[in-house]
């Protein structure tokens, strides 16, 4: 495949958590995260304006800096962008934010200047990849074609993104979204590298199986998954895709439980690893908020899993027979 930005590391750290969602986090803990991360040699990070209101983004910049720029990966994301506002907005599921609001712009000039407010908030010379952020009907409903039509047509997000990338702001750009048809669209309508795509190619769920995973290969587009635990879920938490769990979705989470306890298997880990098997994805970037958090990613990352639980999964039809499954790891000497 082809690819103008430096190679990802098969475990980023996705940066929800620095930018306070679910609950706060200290400046301290947010800069050890990134610490742990790096020590525990991860060189993707990614972010974005919208979280925690420029939080987030400040935060990575803090961390990152005094890294030498050109050993990690960061990624960050247009179309909202931040307006001085007092108090800050505080925009669930975010606790916390700096003192901006949020305004949607998914025009050409709103992305250019996203990028070099993002790039001031990081203190950072480049960014390596940049998502077009949210462009998907799960957040604009009924409003989605109108912001589509803004993002894909002349004077669009779209064209923005491929000047920046051919001045070489920045070396990659995608979508990064939770829904499967904005990222089929945009590679039909424009030449995207990457996508950032939570929470749909899980052990919950293979939507892109389909359509989206074989048109990225004749493509030469990569795809980062986003929350593989599907907002937590999948690591023994209460919400998926940021809502409530439903019951039918406690149910299927107990059939993996079960699988996963005979084989004695950590759910969590299996959840991690089994993404990266497919030959498109690139990473994984669960999200973390405390250094014992990242650490506890890395270790499930590299977690040694039977290949019968994986078989077992196939058989009981938990994921379909099309699904890459991970390889089995070779012992530790």
């Amino acid at each position: 495949m082809n690819q103008r930005y430096q190679p990802i590391t098969r475990l980023g750290l996705g940066g929800t958590g620095l930018g306070d969602m679910y609950h706060s986090t200290s400046d301290e803990a947010a800069i050890g995260t990134v610490d742990a991360a790096w020590e525990a040699g991860i060189r993707y990070f990614d972010t974005a304006p919208h979280y925690g209101a420029g939080l987030s983004e400040h935060r990575f910049g803090q961390a990152l800096r005094r890294r030498p720029r050109d050993e990690y990966t960061l990624s960050t994301k247009v179309g909202r962008l931040l307006a001085p506002h007092l108090p800050g907005e505080i925009e669930a599921p975010f606790v916390g934010a700096l003192p901006f609001k949020r305004v949607i712009d998914y025009t050409a000039d709103g992305v250019r200047r996203s990028v070099e407010d993002s790039l001031q908030r990081l203190a950072l010379g480049y960014i390596d990849i940049v998502y077009v952020h949210d462009l998907s009907p799960d957040m604009f409903g009924s409003e989605f074609e109108h912001y589509y039509r803004i993002a894909a047509g002349k004077g669009g997000a779209f064209e923005g993104m491929v000047k920046l990338r051919e001045e070489g702001i920045v070396k990659g750009w995608g979508l990064g979204v939770n829904t499967v048809e904005p990222c089929l669209r945009a590679l039909r309508d424009s030449d995207p590298d990457i996508f950032l795509l939570a929470g749909r190619y899980t052990l919950m769920e293979t939507t892109p199986l389909q359509e989206l995973f074989p048109l990225c290969a004749q493509r030469g587009a990569h795809v980062v998954l986003g929350g593989p635990f599907n907002s937590g879920f999948l690591a023994g938490g209460e919400h998926y895709d940021y809502q409530p769990a439903k019951p039918e979705q406690h149910a299927q989470r107990e059939r993996l439980r079960q699988v996963a306890s005979r084989h004695h298997v950590d759910l969590a880990a299996a959840a991690l690893q089994f993404g990266l098997a497919h030959p498109v994805a690139a990473a994984t970037i669960p999200g973390a908020s405390s250094p014992a958090h990242l650490r506890r990613n890395a270790t499930l990352m590299h977690t040694e899993i039977p290949a019968a639980f994986w078989e077992e999964l196939r058989s009981e039809g938990l994921v379909p027979e099309e699904a890459p499954l991970p390889p089995r790891k070779a012992a530790a000497p």
